[in-house]
């Protein structure tokens, strides 16, 4: 481009001083509404569809984003991590997200955006589902499970969430029932959670 369309294109541009205005009055504008309370925070007032679709679209990209170059094992479907898994997802999972043949629960019917029955329909890939078990959400209840269990177990818990939707309610039951230890016990050598000498 030549130098004099070059200035012809910059013409049709707001200039600065309309740019810095334009910013300060959005700003005083969103100020305004939050100083104000004018959005409803509630839990059982549902965003616009306008406010939802952007959130699903910044969360979604986040985590697609920060999680492709994470490395899946590759014994994520062996024998032993469902198992682990299954123990895990029981404790810290079902309350909120289900399980086949399981009712609903009071936590579960109380969140918004509500959890995801992961039990339903494959939600994200491996490499997203660890990052999700792992940093946890914000503005959901989903937990940053990485502050208290290692790669391994989030792995773990990966591999059982990914056969979750192959389930009956039978199997379901059956793969706790194959879990090799309770939580407690699978949580007992992690940081912070050594329990305080009585």
């Amino acid at each position: 481009m030549t130098d004099s369309g070059a200035a012809g294109w910059r013409r049709h541009l707001p200039s600065g001083p309309f740019i810095a205005v334009a910013a300060l009055a959005v700003g005083a504008i969103g100020g305004a509404v939050v100083y104000a309370g004018l959005y409803n925070i509630g839990a059982d007032a549902p965003h616009s569809k306008p406010v939802y679709w952007m959130i699903d679209q910044l969360r979604d990209r986040s985590i697609a984003v920060r999680s492709r170059n994470i490395v899946v094992p590759a014994n994520l479907m062996d024998v032993k991590r469902l198992q682990s898994g299954a123990g895990l997802y029981t404790e810290m999972c079902s309350g909120c997200h289900l399980a086949p043949g399981m009712e609903k629960t009071e936590i579960s019917q109380g969140l918004y955006p509500s959890a995801p029955e992961l039990f339903r329909y494959p939600q994200h890939s491996a490499k997203e589902q660890f990052w999700i078990i792992k940093h946890g959400v914000k503005l959901t209840a989903m937990a940053a499970w990485g502050k208290t269990h290692s790669d391994e177990l989030i792995w773990d818990m990966v591999a059982f969430v990914r056969q979750l939707p192959k389930m009956s309610a039978a199997q379901y039951q059956a793969a706790i029932a194959s879990a090799p230890e309770d939580h407690d016990a699978m949580m007992k050598d992690m940081p912070g959670m050594a329990k305080p000498m009585p």
